[in-house]
């Protein structure tokens, strides 16, 4: 019997990423991502984000071409595809397929007064309560945006998609969307189960625009042939499960049951947990959406909390100021030369558009002080890595606050999570135990493929050799040095939110 694979995508922000799975060992076979650097954000405005699909395409391409030149024999035996993807962003084609503009991707900022003008005008109770959050910055607002101030791009448009949307559309030619896909972009009401009438009609939205329902799991449709061949796959296979990436990275940590816990520290930092209640946070800092496996019959919803400027950070340091000089691994060394708190320097990360944990509210990056014959390169790097730390912890009280218990989180050996002072930062400031596991966005979205597709018979049996790689503790000696500079950290941030 031949030997069967499943190829996952990842389409990130920052790159594309491409991976195969073999289904009987569930082992990694091989991982390719383009470009080599960061993909582009285009900000025409402040406060703007914007990414050609067309350039997520191309580097999919080029991933899966680099994939053909080592495993071509592997690529004929896949059996499914999985995408997961950035959430949030809003793409619109014409009748023909074509992109009519630039995505609106995730940390735009553009459609947030928009968005909070509808949360007052529709209610809030019956918001949180329908949608189980504030319509936001998230995509319906953006569409309402792009109808207020592009008309004439607007009388053009035929269907609006999120990121994976149109991915899947590229593949397969059909366009469709998930239950999970719709309710990220607040377009689910989860009391009627169905697409909210009442948020299209407030918005003067037409629900022609919404494409038809596919399940999260199973038959999306059926890789066009012209398309298999110039990505060296079989005719006959289709796209089999799709989600988000904050889904999917809990799918891919195995956090599918209420209780569990996920985080991950790319471009943005979320701490995503599972629930089988209706929750939200009265002030909508915190998000919820239909989880992977949500059913209406056995709900889950992923309770989100999400800080935009969290890898960005250690990125734009990177490139910005230390001019590529250090790699990533030589950055998070020189970190730790630097003490518990980073002798006073303190940063704030959120300089990649309205923060959600904030109340929407931009209030921008800052570094607060920094002593020139004190403070060195490691003092600067600690400070953001525990600036990254503290911010998601911010989040996470906000989770407790709705009643989470969170004493245990799980994680991918990735981007900030990579740094052992990350992890350790992260563990004795938020009092949890933290779970690595060698798994990403890409492998994820391959599993869950398999689940679709029938190549496995559950989750369970998916992610059946899923293995901790590490783990760690809260540290007692430490955690009172960390709590004093989370104190330190904050009074700095509340005098920032207070004008």
């Amino acid at each position: 019997m031949p030997t069967s694979y499943l190829l996952g995508y990842d389409i990130g922000s920052s790159s594309i990423k491409a991976s195969l799975v073999q289904v009987d060992s569930g082992q990694v076979v091989t991982s390719a991502t383009s470009p080599d650097q960061e993909l582009p954000m285009k900000a025409l405005q402040e406060g703007w984000a914007e990414q050609h699909p067309d350039l997520w395409w191309e580097h999919l391409l080029k991933a899966t071409h680099q994939l053909q030149q080592t495993h071509a024999y592997a690529l004929q035996g896949v059996a499914a595809i999985g995408i997961s993807y950035q959430m949030h962003g809003l793409v619109v084609v014409d009748e023909e397929q074509e992109v009519l503009r630039p995505s609106i991707i995730w940390c735009d900022s553009r459609s947030v007064s928009i968005g909070e003008k509808a949360f007052a005008d529709l209610g809030q109770e019956w918001c949180l309560s329908h949608l189980l959050n504030s319509p936001g910055n998230f995509t319906a607002s953006k569409l309402k945006w792009v109808q207020e101030n592009e008309p004439g791009l607007y009388r053009r448009i035929h269907k609006i998609m999120l990121p994976g949307d149109y991915i899947a559309m590229k593949l397969t030619g059909d366009i469709t969307t998930t239950v999970s896909g719709l309710s990220e972009g607040i377009f689910w009401d989860y009391k009627s189960h169905n697409v909210s009438d009442k948020l299209l009609d407030y918005y003067e939205i037409d629900q022609k625009f919404i494409p038809d329902l596919v399940p999260t799991f199973g038959f999306q449709g059926k890789l066009r042939a012209a398309i298999a061949e110039e990505l060296g796959l079989p005719t006959n296979i289709s796209v089999a499960y799709r989600a988000g990436d904050q889904p999917n990275n809990a799918l891919s940590l195995n956090v599918l049951q209420p209780g569990e816990v996920a985080t991950t520290a790319g471009t943005s930092g979320v701490i995503y947990g599972v629930s089988d209640q209706l929750a939200y946070d009265p002030q909508s800092r915190v998000n919820s959406f239909a989880h992977v496996n949500h059913d209406q019959s056995q709900p889950r919803y992923g309770i989100l909390a999400c800080v935009n400027g969290t890898g960005i950070l250690n990125s734009w340091l990177k490139h910005q100021l230390l001019l590529d000089r250090l790699s990533y691994e030589e950055m998070n060394q020189r970190a730790q030369q630097a003490p518990i708190g980073s002798d006073g320097v303190v940063v704030l990360p959120f300089g990649n558009g309205a923060e959600r944990p904030l109340a929407n509210a931009e209030i921008g990056a800052h570094i607060r002080g920094l002593e020139f014959n004190t403070h060195s390169t490691s003092h600067m790097l600690r400070a953001a890595q525990e600036g990254i730390v503290f911010a998601l912890k911010y989040s996470l009280d906000i989770m407790k606050e709705m009643g989470m218990q969170i004493n245990r989180v799980k994680a991918g050996k990735a981007n900030m999570f990579l740094s052992p002072l990350f992890r350790e930062a992260f563990a004795n400031t938020t009092s949890t135990v933290v779970e690595l596991y060698d798994t990403d966005g890409a492998v994820g979205a391959a599993r869950g493929a398999g689940i679709g597709a029938g190549e496995y018979t559950d989750e369970q049996e998916a992610f059946s050799r899923l293995q901790q790689i590490d783990q760690i503790e809260p540290d007692s000696s430490k955690q009172s040095a960390y709590a004093e500079a989370y104190e330190d950290w904050l009074t700095v941030l509340t005098q920032h939110l207070q004008g």
